[in-house]
């Protein structure tokens, strides 16, 4: 989408509530990503979102570089540009690696994968497809995840829908600089 159908809130329309919302969320110049000052135009909302976001993001059990594959598949199954912009670099930071990074867009049966790579990628793909995991996943994962870390996978998936959804129908600009998706297609 070329053009924003919801633009971010100006600063000069934030009240006390939006500042001190968007006000942790600005980088070290003061720039507060899109995201927050679009989502800021219903800030009741906003203020309930970021705690469940900021705890599957920072405070997850999840390993980080698994949570951060399952976002980039997922950013990719939804073709958010914002959204695999923002987490390219948070996934090469959790340890993902460029040639990783560049392979999302083939899903779980390309070439290089590991293992367990595979399940986690696979788990998205039924996730965004049939709104569960096939039974064949769900064992694999639980050879390695807990029952908390399973229910988390499963919140983490719909949760980076849900905001690559509003992202995408809002029609929220990257940032200068932010990686477009890929255009390579499974």
């Amino acid at each position: 989408m070329r053009t924003p159908r919801l633009l971010p809130l100006p600063a000069a329309e934030w009240d006390d509530s939006v500042r001190e919302l968007v006000a942790a969320r600005a980088d070290d110049c003061g720039a507060v990503p899109n995201i927050f000052t679009t989502f800021a135009r219903h800030p009741q909302l906003f203020r309930r979102w970021l705690p469940f976001g900021g705890e599957l993001l920072t405070k997850g059990l999840l390993p980080p570089r698994d949570r951060e594959l399952m976002i980039l598949r997922s950013a990719w199954q939804c073709r958010s540009d914002y959204e695999w912009g923002q987490h390219e670099p948070i996934a090469r930071a959790a340890g993902l690696e460029n040639s990783e990074i560049e392979r999302v867009p083939a899903g779980p049966g390309a070439d290089g994968w590991r293992e367990f790579d595979r399940v986690l990628l696979s788990a998205v793909d039924e996730l965004h497809a049939d709104a569960r995991i096939a039974d064949r996943t769900w064992t694999r994962l639980a050879q390695r995840y807990d029952e908390r870390q399973l229910i988390e996978l499963v919140m983490l998936i719909g949760h980076y829908h849900l905001v690559a959804f509003a992202l995408n129908s809002f029609g929220v600009q990257r940032e200068t600089g932010i990686a477009d998706l890929p255009t390579g297609h499974e």
